[in-house]
């Protein structure tokens, strides 16, 4: 190699390393060299959340109110964001479990393709693949 590119890539490596050290070893840490201090305490971040809640439900309770329904507690509501949760969760799982059945079932009729057998439709697939869950699960 020529000795110049030798000497270039000597000094490029030996100021990486220097700023690297510099970096590692200096004796304040980044956040008091640029004297960054976060805006908000933990303390204050929770607070906040709080109040956020305590708006929400009120603000859910004046248009219960006026639609002539029960109020909700803080209670009811993290019962239905739960259940909110529950359904999306479970319409998540049975969009996976369709896509998994169209993804296999395109596999499956490529190969039967290939060795000149008919497709199978969906319904007919579904009922193949229950059955062989069926003799596996006795």
């Amino acid at each position: 190699m020529d000795p110049f590119a030798l000497i270039m890539l000597g000094m490029l490596a030996a100021i990486v390393i220097a700023i690297v050290l510099l970096g590692r070893y200096h004796p304040r840490s980044g956040s008091d060299v640029l004297d960054w201090k976060p805006t908000r305490s933990a303390e204050m971040e929770v607070e906040n959340e709080l109040d956020d809640v305590e708006q929400m439900l009120e603000a859910t309770n004046a248009r219960r109110r006026a639609r002539g329904e029960p109020e909700l507690t803080e209670e009811g509501m993290r019962e239905r964001v739960a259940e909110d949760l529950r359904e999306q969760t479970e319409r998540l799982e049975r969009y996976r479990s369709d896509e998994d059945v169209q993804q296999m079932l395109a596999a499956k009729n490529e190969r039967r393709r290939r060795r000149g057998e008919p497709e199978l439709t969906e319904e007919e697939f579904r009922a193949e693949v229950e059955g062989e869950q069926s003799r596996r699960s006795r």
